[in-house]
């Protein structure tokens, strides 16, 4: 048994899911001695810093060991050493940066959006399969405790036939005027690849196709809430997409679901992303860590009365699952299953098309919206 580098550019270093989550976690995977591969050597990522401030990237690698930097991309490229191009910075032009590094001879690993458009999403997939490349986008969610206990009551049978699902995420999103926004302002401009339906909505997809059933076709409507911000600058700007959308789903079998998605919205709930699934026979609520469910033996019977209070406490006729399974960052794990992918061959279940089906998606929840009508998903293929 042996130890393996293998060199991982990152581009968009210095940004909150680079930092945060994606070099956290090659950090943690060196940290423990690298990943154990089939053969029993073990496989240590060698991240490269990639980005276009010198000082941050400079302040970022010191504080990670002395890790490699740079702010060009084609001298990264050109790095015989390096083996996988991800890619974490801003939608906008990441088709463009994605297939430089295919055309280097990279692996690439993407996250979502992997384009602003269908046929560039798909462009990317065909390119990566001509080169005969591993390619992959992050699907993060499908590993969070929430959905990972949603997933098992799925498997058991739990719900029976499934009769409805309802999701509702999102939070309030400063403006930049009474205290400083949560969100970059390139999230907020189409010529950057902002939008909250492209945004989020490629969550929704492969959480609805791996989990909650495949969708087949579309309703929605979204508006621009909050037309004016600011930026990180002060600087006032105008937003041309939209920050809130309502959807409604049609699931394989006609099983209907209804999708809020909110950047202007307070929170009263469990969390920021909830989903509920309904059944003949049961029910289960669940948030990004805790779920929750109620079976149909235990279903209370309220009467509605408009002469008093509702004297049943809902939220308490509930029972928590408990945490039987030990938690797995969603980023870790999807690098994990990446790694093994590149260099031992094993399965990836988010390959670059699973990417553009998110995008697919979005582009139909606006063609909805202009056109005021269900528009139907057709299958992708390469």
């Amino acid at each position: 048994m042996g130890t393996r580098p293998i060199g991982v550019v990152i581009e968009g270093a210095t940004g909150r899911l680079g930092t945060t989550q994606h070099l956290r976690s090659l950090m943690a995977i060196r940290g423990e001695g690298g990943l154990a591969l089939a053969n029993g050597d073990r496989l240590v990522p060698e991240p490269v810093l990639l980005g276009r401030n010198p000082a941050k990237l400079a302040a970022l690698a010191a504080g990670h060991c002395g890790l490699k930097w740079s702010t060009e991309r084609d001298t990264s490229l050109a790095d015989p050493g390096i083996a996988i191009y991800f890619d974490a910075s801003a939608t906008g032009g990441r088709p463009e940066r994605a297939a430089a590094a295919i055309d280097a001879g990279k692996h690439v690993y993407l996250e979502k959006p992997i384009a602003e458009t269908l046929p560039g999403a798909l462009d990317l997939a065909r390119r990566a399969e001509r080169a005969g490349l591993k390619s992959g986008v992050v699907q993060d969610k499908l590993f969070l405790p929430g959905l990972r206990k949603l997933k098992k009551l799925y498997e058991v049978d739990f719900f029976g036939r499934v009769l409805s699902v309802r999701l509702d995420f999102g939070w309030w999103v400063f403006d930049g005027e009474l205290y400083a926004a949560q969100r970059p302002s390139w999230n907020y401009r189409k010529a950057s690849g902002g939008g909250l339906v492209l945004d989020m909505f490629a969550h929704w997809r492969y959480i609805f196709d791996r989990l909650l059933g495949e969708i087949k076709s579309v309703s929605c409507r979204h508006v621009t809430a909050q037309p004016r911000r600011r930026n990180e600058a002060g600087q006032s700007y105008d937003v041309d997409v939209e920050d809130h959308a309502f959807a409604i789903f049609e699931l394989a079998g006609g099983i209907p679901a209804q999708v809020s998605s909110s950047w202007t919205s307070r929170v009263k709930r469990d969390d920021l992303l909830q989903i509920q699934v309904d059944g003949t026979l049961g029910s289960a609520v669940c948030g990004l860590h805790r779920c929750f469910v109620q079976p149909s033996v235990a279903t209370p019977r309220p009467l509605f009365d408009p002469d008093r209070p509702q004297p049943m406490v809902f939220d308490e006729q509930w029972q928590e699952l408990p945490d039987v399974e030990p938690f797995r960052n969603g980023y870790r794990a999807g690098w994990e299953l990446f790694l093994r992918h590149v260099v031992d061959g094993a399965p990836f279940p988010s390959p670059l098309l699973e990417g553009a089906k998110g995008v697919q998606l979005a582009e139909a929840c606006h063609q909805s919206n202009r056109e005021r009508r269900w528009i139907d998903l057709t299958e992708l293929t390469l």
